[in-house]
């Protein structure tokens, strides 16, 4: 069973794209799990219109904030194997296949994706290429550059990654998980692209992109996802 997690705030406008570009891919017993932050637009009744029971929406009681909400959602889900998603990408043809043999061996596939304007133009076709990613744990903890919307992972992975460190703002969601899988050495870089990954004015998420944030609370926040993957190995290891 495959579950596909999607943490959604107001994302009225490019949601349906989005579903229909994953719905296509799954199989009648997999699951697409919707945690709503608060949505205050039409974006839960374009995911309804789909009438897809596939489909299943949660609410995120809380703490807010994308993090927290990508966190409910996977904490909902029932799949085997789980894959992660934004609100405003696009799923290419057979992604769901492509990923679910990179697994084979891991516990968490990380993939490139092509890099898009608001209407799936092409602005740099390579984010591996654009951010300079190379898989390895030292140079994903000097310089992190993973987006979670191309990661899948393994149940067994999941249940080690939760629940997520309480402070968000220093261990983004996307960061824990490939801090934690590297530093396991289950992490598995696989170089195609396989989502159109849309940049607009809207976006939650920076995910990926050049930090503004001050060199001292960069090098706060890698401390404090060391110290909580550290912290998660040795308690799994009793």
């Amino acid at each position: 069973m495959i579950s596909v997690c999607m943490a959604v705030y107001n994302g009225e406008k490019y949601i349906r794209e989005q579903l229909e570009s994953i719905l296509c891919q799954l199989g009648a017993e997999d699951e697409v799990i919707i945690s709503d932050d608060g949505s205050s637009d039409g974006t839960l009744a374009a995911v309804k219109s789909l009438r897809d029971p596939r489909i299943r929406i949660v609410s995120n009681p809380g703490p807010h904030g994308y993090t927290k909400n990508f966190e409910n959602a996977l904490k909902q889900s029932r799949g085997d194997v789980i894959l992660i998603s934004d609100q405003d990408d696009v799923w290419v043809k057979d992604k769901v296949k492509i990923v679910l043999e990179a697994l084979a061996g891991y516990e968490l596939v990380i993939h490139d994706a092509v890099v898009t304007d608001e209407a799936l133009k092409v602005t740099y076709p390579s984010h591996f290429a654009r951010m300079g990613i190379r898989p390895g744990f030292l140079r994903d903890f000097i310089r992190m550059r993973y987006s979670g919307a191309c990661m899948a992972m393994t149940r067994s992975f999941l249940e080690t990654a939760l629940p997520f460190p309480e402070n968000a703002e220093l261990c983004p969601y996307d960061n824990w998980l490939a801090f934690l899988a590297e530093y396991r050495g289950t992490a598995h870089v696989i170089f195609r692209q396989l989502i159109l990954y849309r940049r607009h004015g809207d976006n939650a998420l920076t995910a990926g992109e050049y930090s503004t944030r001050p060199l001292s609370v960069r090098i706060r926040s890698r401390l404090y996802c060391l110290h909580h993957v550290i912290r998660r190995c040795a308690e799994r290891k009793q």
